[in-house]
């Protein structure tokens, strides 16, 4: 995933005697600032030339920043400063904002962050207040919290969703309104026919096809031929599949996608469930590559919360759907056909780990077309889940975190049995009951990437002006 650009500009005081005087222990807190956001990895800072004591100055380094293309701006408080040179600046340079200051009993940051958070309250521009040491893990954490969450969702400005084939099964919660995605999220819908991936698959030169399937056979733990609805010619249209689908992405220059699949591709051709793997997954027969989200039922809702979630961790984004409960276990199955990345068996961006505990099985007599169901048991870890739906035409947020678990191979595969032993399965932990899992959570799919990231999800929906429901057993 490309940096996250990032501006940052340090707030003065309007009096020169002052701004003189404490020039330098600004410039050196602007530069600690820099220093741990670029260390990470993640952050490029495109930093003020000196601190902002005058109104002209405010609007020309505001200016550079948005003619650099940075993501966000980072207001610096290490003094008293003027609060209207905030306000100023706020008109060239891009938002949201984190308004950030030092905490020094000795010095008025604080005083000079509480008043140009008044402005801009005042003014309803969207921003975000922390305050500590930027040298402190959890003040770093909170900041590169918000980048990710302002990031994410100003990137999807712009971004197209390649939706192939529309409404799979007569699913109301899979179909979106394409003014409110443009007007809301600035999303633009490009609809596809599913005979385009046909048509581009056919083009995939034999020695491409004959390449990744070679690729495939040597490196996924287990491939399940059985010489009727699962053959090396089914796995080799799954694989022009795939390659098709990357081809139109490029040709259409789309940014995600959903595939309908189910009742048509399904039915006469053969299922996408290879395909959407490697759209999600890091890496495939020709290395790394970024994850291009891709939900399976084309669910138009269900892609947006997985790109979000993209954008937010760089990482592959788990799409199942919400199959049973096994009281006896305590754990839900999160299992579906389509969109399994064959990251999740390992938790690994890297394939060797991955795809040795990967099988391709049999497809099950609901997709008569066949092919190979990409099979595995989740990792086991801590996971944000989370999904974007609506009520009565009005977006909202539901998130659930929970925990992955495994358990002994043969146990695990007598509990996937009991659903479909040929789909993947992530045994989960919520931390809400399963009643008021089952009362609240909005329709028949989830979505979730390892780790904790609810602070960013709350950041991105208070951004969007969106309510959330957090199902955690603890939150009313």
């Amino acid at each position: 995933m490309k940096k996250y650009k990032v501006g940052l500009l340090t707030m003065s005081d309007g009096r020169p005697y002052l701004h003189e005087t404490q020039f330098e222990m600004n410039m050196r807190y602007q530069e600690d600032i820099r220093q741990a956001l670029e260390g990470t990895g993640l952050v490029e800072v495109v930093a003020g030339a000196a601190p902002i004591h005058s109104p002209e100055e405010a609007k020309q380094e505001a200016r550079r920043l948005k003619e650099s293309g940075v993501e966000l701006t980072i207001f610096h408080y290490a003094i008293w400063c003027y609060p209207h040179f905030t306000a100023v600046a706020c008109n060239e340079a891009p938002g949201p904002y984190i308004l950030f200051c030092n905490l020094h009993p000795s010095e008025c940051g604080m005083v000079g962050m509480m008043a140009a958070a008044g402005a801009l309250d005042q003014l309803g521009l969207p921003y975000e207040r922390i305050w500590g040491s930027i040298r402190e893990e959890s003040v770093l954490h909170r900041v590169l919290s918000a980048i990710r969450a302002f990031c994410a969702v100003k990137r999807l400005r712009g971004c197209t969703y390649g939706n192939f084939g529309g409404r799979a099964m007569g699913m109301y919660t899979a179909v979106a309104n394409l003014d409110q995605w443009q007007s809301m999220f600035g999303v633009d819908v490009e609809d596809l026919e599913q005979g385009d991936i046909v048509r581009a698959g056919n083009s995939i030169p034999q020695e491409a096809v004959s390449r990744a399937r070679a690729w495939l056979e040597a490196h996924v733990g287990h491939i399940g031929y059985n010489g009727t609805n699962f053959t090396p010619e089914k796995l080799e249209l799954q694989i022009r599949s795939y390659l098709g689908l990357r081809a139109l992405v490029s040709e259409k220059q789309l940014d995600f996608l959903g595939i309908k699949a189910h009742g048509d591709l399904t039915d006469w051709y053969v299922t996408m469930d290879l395909a959407e793997a490697f759209l999600n997954d890091p890496y495939d027969w020709d290395g790394p590559h970024e994850p291009i989200i891709a939900a399976t039922e084309s669910d138009m809702d269900g892609a947006l919360t997985m790109q979000i979630f993209k954008e937010m961790t760089g990482s592959p984004v788990l799409f199942a759907d919400v199959r049973h409960y096994e009281k006896s276990e305590g754990v839900w199955f999160f299992s579906n056909s389509g969109t399994a990345a064959t990251y999740f068996a390992g938790g690994s961006p890297d394939p060797a780990v991955n795809l040795p505990q990967v099988s391709l099985l049999p497809e099950t007599k609901d997709y008569p077309a066949g092919g190979g169901s990409v099979h595995h048991f989740a990792a086991p870890g801590k996971m944000t889940f989370a999904r974007l739906a609506r009520k009565r035409g009005t977006y909202f947020l539901t998130l659930v975190p929970g925990e992955v678990v495994r358990f002994p191979e043969e146990k695990m595969r007598a509990l996937g049995a009991l659903a479909t032993p040929q789909w993947p399965v992530a045994f989960t932990k919520l931390e809400t009951p399963a009643e008021d899992f089952l009362a609240h959570y909005p329709c028949n799919h989830i979505h979730g990437v390892y780790g904790d990231y609810l602070h960013e999800w709350m950041l991105v929906a208070r951004l969007l002006g969106i309510e959330v429901q957090v199902l955690d057993g603890k939150t009313p």
